[in-house]
């Protein structure tokens, strides 16, 4: 609900576009900036701690921005919502990945659950904002304070302890991990574009808003749809499904751009791209938490995660950079394929 509210409240309240971008780019450094701090909190607090303080952290975002749409107070609020998103993806994905069972399976259930909250959520963020905006951020207060209960029914899993065993060096360069991470950039990367520059390429292409907002919609289910489809692999099948999902990431979105024009076949080339991310978003952390440590773990979710933070922060600002030098198919044609090099990273 906030990632639609908080922007059109800056928007209705007299902030320029570029205002918003500004506060929205805070917002997914501080998002990045916690994850990478992350792993060593959770050898402090339990994870379910991360999953209350993002529904708090949630809750007093929204409640403040309600209050006040001043600039100090509004940029509390994206710095805010950027700190529990790290919270709650990694409190999250971590608590799962602990039980027995496999970490990709597990992630892949948290992913869709999640969606069903993701493609909801701004519908109704919309519906109230044409009444209020302080309604839509009083409703998204409240959803925020009933997200804690649950978090108090958590197993209570302990902090993680430093394996007397750990190899040296830094986590992230690790076999496997390093694969997991780069996985977690490309889908990153692919989230960044599709907030951004697809819309930019349609509404070039002369697609009405209607349809925008429907082949926007196509890459978003079908985001979903690849982290069901990989819900149940194992074994080598893994590997495969983190080449696919880099492949078709990166190589459809490189050709989006010139089939922009066409309904059907930027449909296709969406959602063949969506498909490749959301297996990348379920398999690409399971795969950095397999190759560690059991109590390494929260660790490798959180370095995973700051990847793809930091990847949904510079896409975007790379291709504004590329255009400047090149038209937008080129600059998204280098973006795509470079998005699907980490398909080469994965072990035998």
């Amino acid at each position: 609900m906030a990632s639609v509210a908080l922007p059109l409240l800056a928007l209705r309240t007299g902030y320029s576009g570029a205002d918003v971008g500004a506060l929205t780019a805070a917002s997914a450094a501080a998002q990045m900036a916690s994850r990478v701090g992350l792993g060593a909190v959770m050898r402090r607090v339990g994870d379910w701690s991360l999953i209350a303080a993002a529904g708090f952290m949630l809750a007093l975002s929204n409640a403040v921005a309600a209050l006040s749409a001043e600039l100090l107070p509004l940029a509390a609020a994206f710095l805010l919502q950027g700190v529990a998103r790290a919270c709650f993806w990694t409190g999250s994905q971590t608590h799962v990945v602990r039980r027995p069972g496999s970490s990709v399976g597990a992630l892949a259930q948290v992913n869709f659950i999640s969606s069903v909250g993701l493609l909801a959520g701004p519908v109704l963020a919309g519906v109230l904002a044409e009444r209020s905006m302080q309604l839509a951020l009083a409703v998204a207060t409240g959803v925020a304070v009933l997200g804690m209960i649950p978090s108090a029914l958590l197993d209570r899993l302990p902090p993680f302890l430093r394996p007397p065993d750990r190899p040296a060096g830094r986590l992230w360069r690790r076999a496997g991990v390093s694969t997991g991470c780069w996985a977690g950039a490309s889908a990153g990367a692919w989230r960044g574009l599709l907030s951004s520059y697809v819309p930019v390429a349609l509404e070039a292409a002369r697609q009405s808003s209607r349809t925008i907002g429907v082949l926007v919609s196509v890459a978003n289910a079908a985001s979903v749809l690849g982290s069901v489809v990989v819900a149940r692999v194992h074994g080598p099948w893994v590997g495969r499904s983190l080449v696919a999902g880099c492949l078709l990431a990166g190589l459809a979105m490189a050709l989006f751009v010139p089939v922009a024009g066409f309904g059907w076949l930027a449909a296709v080339t969406l959602g063949l791209s969506g498909l490749g991310a959301g297996a990348l978003q379920t398999v690409g952390p399971a795969v950095a938490t397999d190759a560690v440590h059991p109590e390494e773990r929260g660790e490798a979710i959180a370095v995973a995660g700051a990847f793809r933070a930091a990847a949904l922060f510079g896409a975007p600002l790379a291709v504004a950079a590329a255009i400047t030098v090149a038209p937008l198919a080129a600059a998204m044609a280098v973006t795509g394929v470079i998005l699907s090099l980490p398909a080469l990273r994965v072990p035998r």
